[in-house]
């Protein structure tokens, strides 16, 4: 049906809404690998634990140490296999930690990391297949061009340059034998992996080394920690795996650092170099650990620089450093700020302890949320039974537009947690539930003044843009203040109050979405219908003005107003 001159253009608005659902859901089936939300851990199951950062002073930790005491977080719980963990900063001085699944057991992943430098005592492949021995690189002389870089590590020159990996003659002088994969290599030890990394844990690290089955793949498999004695030598691998390394004590540890910066390399444009100073004792200690590894035994002039039980660089010592060390090498930027603050941070200035831990089984998880929808649908159908009984045929448009809200909703939720991780809680739930409230909130002050307009004796045709324009001015007053308080929560509260706010807020702006392309175009359109405004169909009959009774109690029939 044409509208008339002057009426609003229904049909539009309501095509504008269809081709907006039909792309969110294009995005939906067309791209990604889920088609449902990403669930909390109060409602799939998990742990969580808040991370309380303490620095020495008392003070407040800077941005760069809280962000890289995250990375250090998210590398160790990579490290244990854990899918899809999330590590949060919140605030300035808190990491959160989540991770699903019961058996993920995250209370002691905020240990401090620890830095340390050893000698280099041996090197040989990390992987199973390990390549013809090649005799080690001589050291480069000081000053020289640095080399090019290496599963081993980084380069540095001015005192180091990283050499290229190479295997290492064993206790015989020959080379290792090519090891059996590390299949048959797990084959050959008992139990499972946290029982094989357990009983490595426990070897001699001549022995972890010697043994060609133990690749670098087994070691990662050692529990936490069981390489932090700085008395003992110890057997690392590089953070790729390629390259295994026999490593002596530390002589110097992450706390020796007083700091590490990066900046261009001018003899070489177009690098970067990475600056270490030492602070008190640790000055003596670092040219001490040059001075043995400089052409002394063992026959090796490297030393690793290891970071929670991983080689971030084995780079060769050019000559004794009684000063500041240069890292330098085929750097680009990021690398060289990646190492600059793996050295200063490394030894986390931070003490990290654990504030709340909270662990959600999945059956409880799944009846929390079993809870949670019967509270929704119990507050959803007291809406609907309150909208039919007092709007009748308008009850149907609320309804309709309740679940377009709903259709919307979810597409939006599906790609929110695709594109920025948003995953739905309990607490969000509730924020939908309470948006309900909010959404048919909307719907009242709508009817309510087209009921006025209506009572004041026009038609329901002419009553509808008349009571839209008073109506869209109180919707969008309502909806904003919702909005701003839904945005404070989200900005000055932590936690699950945040899922809430989120929703609230989402579900607000959908609000608008909907009353806007969708309820008022539909009434409109509805309003145009024969038979629309009879009180059977609508009640909005029943409210329509009438005179007072004529003389003999005869009433005089309404008048109708259709401007």
């Amino acid at each position: 049906m044409a509208a008339p001159s002057g009426q609003l253009r229904a049909g539009r608005y309501l095509l504008a809404l269809l081709a907006i659902i039909a792309v969110l859901y294009a995005l939906v089936f067309f791209t990604g690998d889920t088609r449902t939300p990403k669930l909390g851990l109060d409602l799939q199951g998990g742990n969580t634990v808040t991370l309380q950062a303490v620095t020495e002073n008392g003070k407040a930790p800077s941005a760069d140490q809280l962000n890289q005491a995250k990375r250090i977080i998210q590398n160790r719980v990579n490290g244990r296999g854990v899918a899809e963990a999330e590590v949060v900063t919140q605030g300035n001085a808190q990491i959160v930690v989540s991770a699903p699944g019961s058996s993920n057991d995250l209370r002691d992943i905020g240990g401090t990391a620890q830095l340390r430098f050893r000698q280099v005592i041996q090197q040989g492949a990390g992987t199973a297949a390990q390549p013809p021995a090649n005799p080690a690189p001589p050291a480069a002389p000081s000053g020289a061009p640095a080399a090019p870089p290496s599963a081993a590590g980084r380069p540095i020159t001015s005192a180091l340059v990283a050499p290229t990996p190479t295997p290492t003659p064993g206790a015989s002088g020959q080379a290792s034998a090519s090891p059996s994969p590390t299949a048959s290599a797990s084959a050959n030890l008992p139990g499972t992996g946290s029982e094989i990394g357990k009983l490595l844990a426990k070897q001699p690290a001549e022995a972890l080394y010697q043994n060609p089955q133990v690749t670098c793949d087994l070691l990662s498999q050692r529990p936490d920690g069981s390489t932090d004695d700085v008395t003992k030598k110890q057997v690392a691998c590089d953070t790729d795996g390629a390259a295994k390394y026999l490593l002596d004590v530390a002589k110097v540890q992450g706390t020796d650092i007083g700091g590490a910066s990066f900046e261009t390399n001018p003899e070489t444009p177009g690098q970067w170099k990475v600056i270490l100073d030492f602070k008190g004792k640790g000055q003596s200690k670092w040219t001490a650990l040059t001075r043995d590894a400089f052409g002394k035994t063992p026959p090796t002039d490297q030393v690793a620089i290891v970071l929670d039980g991983e080689v971030v660089s084995a780079p060769q010592i050019q000559g004794i450093i009684t000063g500041n060390a240069e890292i330098t090498g085929d750097f680009t930027r990021t690398e060289a700020e990646l190492l600059a603050n793996q050295l200063k941070y490394g030894a986390l200035p931070l003490t990290m302890t654990a504030t709340t831990a909270q662990s959600v089984s999945p059956t409880l998880g799944t009846e929390q949320l079993k809870a949670a929808l019967l509270a929704g649908g119990i507050g959803l159908t007291l809406v609907i039974i309150y909208s039919l009984l007092y709007y009748r045929a308008l009850g149907f448009v609320t309804i309709t537009s309740l679940v377009l809200s709903g259709i919307v909703t979810y597409a939006c939720l599906v790609l929110l947690g695709r594109q920025i991780g948003f995953t739905l809680t309990l607490a969000g739930i509730a924020g939908f539930i309470v948006a309900v409230g909010i959404t048919a909130d909307s719907f009242i002050v709508f009817f309510e003044r087209l009921k006025d307009e209506v009572k004041d004796g026009r038609s329901v045709r002419s009553a509808v843009p008349r009571s839209w324009v008073r109506a869209r001015r109180t919707i969008l007053s309502a909806n904003a203040v919702a909005f701003l308080a839904a945005a404070a929560l989200y900005i000055f509260t932590v936690g699950a109050v945040k899922g809430f706010a989120f929703t609230l807020g989402l579900s607000t702006l959908l609000d608008l979405l909907i009353v806007f392309l969708f309820t008022h175009p539909l009434v409109s359109l509805l309003s145009r219908l024969p038979g629309f405004d009879s009180p059977r169909i609508t009640g909005l009959g029943n409210v329509r003005h009438r005179e007072p009774a004529l003389a003999g109690g005869v009433t005089r029939p309404a008048i109708v107003k259709e401007s």
